[in-house]
């Protein structure tokens, strides 16, 4: 049975299980929703690279968040959430908690380089919307004197001020009466993937790369990766303009793929390309994770408890993810699972237990005929 839980529980490398020879290292994307400004430039960059088809038009009416979630033609999704500061020191105690109990996502960092490279050369010197310090790797202020300069303008003097305001209140202990967490979600692309595990036409499969792809002309539009995803990330493309409106591939089931075309190019994928920010860096995997302990570690040194990794455990119920995320609270509010379990997790289980019972019947029914007898 160790053959079936390391396919469906555990850490494990899933690029090899899936009978890739020597595949390349696992690539995967650091979200850092502290440094995310909300311009929703990846997820303009990921419709047109795409080509996704129109999508909820219009305003909700209860954020900034128009695109709602994510869905088959919505493959990355800027979330908004408003707080108070009854939610940002509740937020913040809740944080202790992790780091006091010394939970697997906070784990110590391992060794590793002083410096890595950057995710991009562009400035974080406009995210100022949480007033979190914007240190660490892959951001502007992580550069030399000479090379910040160079990419901060003048026109961002007061933005600055702003930020370093918030700093200085923060390092007071004083609390922002309101604050938004900004935060672009995206498939986790899971090391252990029950939408892959549930497909009965090898529609979805497993990339050199370790990230899970859609074929759009295999996909029958079945549905049961739709049930099977714990995040519920993938969905099936339906007509909502109109049986006049034509859509592209209508019916089958779409998720992002890491952009598969791109980074078998040795490209970045589209959302990391145009993020101006950093807040999305793309990667081996294991950088990726160091990346961000080391920044979870930074925010906590200045004591924004409330930052924690979700889906870096590798031993969590799908293993770990290939999309990890800096989150500013607890999961739920981000609408994220806080303990997700693969759905195909207790398949040896199940299939053992059908074993039993239909042993059972069999032995049942031969002593039927032999009492007769």
């Amino acid at each position: 049975m160790s053959f079936w839980r390391n396919q469906l529980a555990g850490p494990t490398d899933p690029a090899r299980d899936a009978g890739w020879d020597d595949p390349p290292a696992r690539k995967g994307f650091f979200t850092d929703t502290s440094i995310c400004i909300g311009c929703k430039a990846c997820e303009v960059a990921c419709k047109e690279w795409n080509v996704l088809p129109m999508d909820r038009v219009g305003l909700t009416g209860d954020s900034y968040d128009n695109s709602i979630s994510l869905g088959a033609n919505t493959w990355r999704h800027v979330a908004f959430i408003e707080q108070n500061s009854d939610r940002v020191e509740a937020a913040r105690e809740s944080g202790r908690k992790l780091v006091d109990l010394g939970m697997p996502s906070l784990r110590e960092t391992v060794s590793a380089p002083a410096v890595l490279p950057r995710a991009t050369a562009q400035t974080s010197e406009l995210a100022t919307s949480t007033g979190l310090p914007l240190t660490g790797p892959g951001t502007a202020l992580s550069l030399p004197a000479q090379d910040r300069d160079a990419l901060v303008g003048p026109q961002v003097s007061e933005l600055k001020q702003a930020r370093e305001a918030a700093l200085q209140a923060a390092a007071s202990g004083t609390l922002p009466d309101f604050r938004w967490l900004i935060a672009s979600d995206v498939c986790k692309h899971c090391t252990h993937a029950a939408c892959l595990d549930v497909c009965p036409t090898g529609s979805l499969f497993r990339s050199e790369f370790g990230t899970v792809v859609v074929q759009d002309e295999i996909c029958n539009g079945c549905g049961y990766c739709v049930a099977a995803c714990p995040f519920g990330v993938i969905e099936r493309r339906e007509n909502s303009h109109g049986e006049s409106t034509a859509v592209k591939q209508e019916g089958i089931a779409a998720k992002c793929t890491l952009c598969y075309d791109r980074i078998g190019a040795d490209q970045k994928p589209a959302c990391a390309q145009a993020c101006p920010t950093t807040s999305i860096q793309f990667g081996d995997l294991n950088d990726m994770r160091r990346r961000a302990e080391e920044r979870v570690q930074t925010l906590h040194e200045k004591g924004y408890t409330e930052a924690r990794l979700y889906g870096a455990n590798e031993n969590d119920g799908v293993g770990g993810t290939g999309s990890i995320f800096l989150l500013l609270d607890e999961p739920e509010v981000y609408g994220l699972p806080p303990d997700p379990i693969v759905t195909t997790a207790d398949l040896p289980d199940i299939f053992r237990k059908a074993g039993f019972a239909g042993l059972t019947m069999l032995v049942g029914a031969a002593l039927s005929f032999l009492g007769r007898r």
